[in-house]
């Protein structure tokens, strides 16, 4: 953390309050000396705006008033553009957390009934959809990002301690988004271009970092083949934990008319290669786990839970409320007074009688 301003001025005995702008009170050392000068003149000087009103004789009992008030507004608003400020000192932190990239499918067959809850059909892409928002709202600790595939890969949001943006960006998540097709190849290797930080390297293999894919197909399309995806991830030192959705055998597919109303369904075949996300799991030491499973979820936390940790340190700041207005205003409001003092409403009507 860097040291304040040097024309900042810590206010003695008040932690945490200082003057942003101190010579300014300088200006309310002046003050006294400007009214002793007023004083000493035959002609009254013109302070504050209906001052000459105060030295009339039908006035005199109530000339002290107006100059009180008029000093007092005019030191708050002399102290007000000093800058008082609270300071909040955040320092540095350490915690222990993870780097965590989900790569999430969206390809075509995502759109696969064949879940229900509440009676209600729901397709595997709303099926998966808890696994992601438990891994964002239940790890405050843990950085996150996606990366989105279907025939082709895009980053949907880079490694983030803000979870609240990044549970947005999970609502923009559908089918579609991406041409058709099952590029997991391509979606671990985007992953782990975003887990390349060498700072967080030790011997060539990254700590802390993990990659949770969630997929529900076989790998048909993109340019890097999971098996060379899983090569590059095991030599990181960073396991895949692969998540499948759907289940075996027949599943419902949705028909959907011109316009995107869905008018049936048809049956297709579920195309899970489980086998192939064992291989990517088991080869750099990670685990699969299947949708269907009702403890998907907390298995996952479990297996990845028992991993290394590693340790963030975040940055310190300086949080900075501003204090002026709580001077400016009743500044103001006594310059007022002081003028309302020096020109009376009972003076404006014996000057019409």
């Amino acid at each position: 953390m860097g040291p304040l301003p040097l024309a900042s001025w810590t206010l003695p005995g008040l932690h945490g309050y200082v003057l942003k702008d101190p010579l300014w009170l300088l200006a309310i050392a002046a003050l006294p000396l400007l009214l002793w000068i007023r004083g000493r003149r035959r002609v009254p000087v013109l302070l504050v705006p209906f001052a000459a009103a105060w030295h009339r004789p039908s006035l005199a009992s109530f000339s002290r008033w107006p100059v009180m008030l008029a000093f007092l507004g005019l030191v708050l608003l002399v102290a007000a553009l000093a800058r008082p400020q609270h300071v909040e000192d955040k320092r540095e932190v350490r915690s222990q957390g993870y780097d965590i990239m989900l790569a999430i499918d969206l390809s075509g067959s995502m759109l696969a009934e064949d879940y229900e809850k509440g009676g209600e059909r729901l397709n595997r892409l709303q099926a998966i959809k808890p696994v992601i928002q438990a891994f964002i709202n239940d790890r405050p600790s843990d950085r996150i990002g996606i990366v989105v595939f279907s025939g082709r890969a895009y980053t949907l949001a880079p490694l983030t301690f803000d979870h609240d943006w990044l549970a947005k960006q999970t609502e923009r998540l559908k089918i579609g988004l991406i041409e058709d097709g099952t590029a997991i190849g391509d979606g671990l290797g985007v992953a782990l271009t975003r887990l390349e930080q060498a700072k967080r390297e030790s011997g060539g293999k990254r700590s802390g970092a993990f990659i949770v894919l969630l997929t529900d197909g076989v790998n048909n399309r993109g340019s890097l083949t999971p098996e060379q995806a899983t090569e590059l991830a095991r030599d990181r030192g960073v396991p895949i934990y692969t998540i499948g959705a759907g289940k075996d055998g027949i599943v419902p597919y949705p028909v959907f008319d011109d316009k995107g109303n869905k008018i049936g369904y048809r049956r297709m075949m579920a195309d899970l290669d489980e086998g192939a996300l064992e291989q990517i799991s088991d080869a750099t030491g990670g685990h699969f786990f299947r949708a269907a499973d009702t403890d998907t979820i907390e298995s996952a936390f479990k297996a990845i839970d028992r991993a290394q940790k590693i340790e963030f340190q975040s940055k310190s700041y300086l949080l900075t409320t501003e204090l002026f207005y709580w001077l400016a205003a009743p500044g103001l409001g006594a310059l007022l007074l002081a003028a309302l003092f020096a020109r009376p409403f009972w003076q404006k009507e014996a000057a019409a009688a």
